[in-house]
């Protein structure tokens, strides 16, 4: 068992190893601020990294007042400061005696810009973001399903308000596949009918949370219909995802207690509406029964005869006008009746329609007389007509020992329209012949 060391022996001589070696104590490296974060006592804790190696880092307060420019994440930095092992954890770390600016870090500008970018096209503008439902039946948690942020935001909302249904949707917060599980589960969340979706993580660098700041995660979040709230990191954290999100949650656990009413201050909420509406009810109750005190004591209720006497009277008075009209209303009409019977005798009636029918008579001859004459005139003329065209007919001119001469089916008027060897049909009034002309002579032609 002798020769069998203890971890804080080996620790220690490796710590002392690297204080021995003068190649170690004073070392000149350039990186990029990472995990930026100022302790309490004025000692600054980080880490350096570069694209393919991150480094621990410590600057003691008095070094750090030094500094002609305040650190921040994302910073290109100009360092010395010595190596050296810490003991507790068993990892060798820098202590850094100087440190100046050397631009911003290339996550940090990126960034920047893609930040300026959005918000110049509104992805970041007030008017889209919608309102954070008060009373919540479900709500969609988009997290790691281990971890701090799963739990604090499932605990929170279960003291709160354990009325409502938590969707747990287990979601890569960090790593190459993370970006597209983030779009992934955000598209599915909004399906779910949710009334709020929680997207959040823990804390850590720039680089652990630049899965957030990636534009497609933005576009994703600015077209869900669900209201999101984002709680990406801790307090000092800020996401492009937390911008473009309906509301920002400094932790997850505020997170929750924005999306959830506390169900102590809905029960004393209950408690001061229970008191305020008996209280009304006490004096709407107490108002009434006076105002059905003072109803009471009125004469007309004491004698309720007296309601209906007078309208008894008056209706009886109403029944006898009525009857009196209607009484005059027949003996007009039995007046006008009389009055019209004389005036339309059965003679006159009868007088006047054998009048009509003579008329109707002599209108029926007249019309047949000269529909007669103008059927006359038509025939005569239709016959004219035929005897015309007749005369005019190829056929009779034909029998007279006329010909029709056609060539390709036209027919042929004039010597110039026939050369020699055409072929040529003649139509005659009991047939065709069909001939070749030998030789065409004009008129003209000596």
């Amino acid at each position: 068992m002798a020769d069998y060391l203890s971890v804080s022996a080996l620790t220690k001589y490796i710590k002392y190893k690297f204080d021995q070696d003068p190649h170690l104590q004073s070392v000149l490296l350039k990186g990029e601020i990472s995990n930026f974060k100022k302790h309490s006592s004025g000692h600054l804790y980080f880490n350096v990294k570069d694209n393919q190696s991150v480094i621990n880092a410590m600057m003691f307060k008095g070094n750090a007042a030094k500094l002609d420019f305040d650190p921040k994440e994302g910073d290109e930095v100009l360092i010395e400061a010595r190596v050296s092992v810490y003991e507790r954890r068993g990892n060798y770390q820098i202590y850094v005696n100087k440190m100046h600016i050397d631009g911003v870090g290339n996550l940090y500008q990126r960034l920047e810009a893609l930040k300026k970018k959005l918000n110049q096209e509104g992805y970041f503008d007030q008017r889209y973001k919608k309102p954070i439902p008060k009373y919540p039946n479900k709500i969609a948690v988009l997290t790691a399903s281990t971890g701090a942020a799963i739990r604090d935001i499932e605990s929170t909302i279960r003291s709160r308000y354990p009325l409502v249904q938590i969707e747990k949707i287990s979601t890569l917060v960090q790593g190459k596949q993370a970006k597209d599980d983030i779009i992934e589960k955000l598209a599915y969340a909004d399906t779910l009918n949710a009334d709020t979706i929680i997207l959040g993580r823990g804390g850590g660098s720039i680089e652990d949370l630049w899965n957030f700041n990636e534009e497609a995660v933005v576009h994703a979040i600015f077209n869900c219909q669900t209201p999101v709230i984002s709680s990406v990191g801790h307090e000092t954290d800020f996401t492009l995802s937390d911008f473009v999100a309906d509301y920002r949650a400094a932790t997850p656990t505020q997170a929750a207690v924005i999306a959830t009413p506390d169900q102590t201050e809905l029960r004393q909420q209950l408690k001061q509406v229970q008191l305020v509406l008996v209280r009304n009810i006490k004096q709407q109750l107490q108002q009434h029964r006076k105002h059905l005190e003072h109803l009471s004591s009125y004469y007309k209720f004491k004698s309720p005869s007296l309601l209906y006497d007078q309208h008894i009277q008056r209706r009886d008075d109403l029944e006898k006008q009525l009857q009196l009209k209607i009484k005059m209303i027949i003996n007009d009409h039995h007046q006008q009746l009389k009055l019209l019977k004389q005036q339309f005798s059965l003679k006159k009636v009868s007088a006047e329609i054998e009048r009509k029918q003579q008329q109707t008579q002599q209108s029926a001859h007249f019309l047949v007389k000269t529909l007669s004459q103008n059927i006359t005139q038509h025939r005569q003329r239709l016959k004219n007509n035929i005897e015309n065209l007749d005369r005019l007919s190829p056929t009779q001119t034909m029998l007279r020992g006329y010909t029709i001469v056609n060539k390709a089916d036209q027919v042929i008027t004039s010597t110039h329209d026939l050369k020699a060897q055409d072929q040529i049909q003649l139509t005659m009034k009991d047939g065709q012949v069909d001939a070749e002309v030998k030789k065409v002579r004009c008129n003209h032609d000596e």
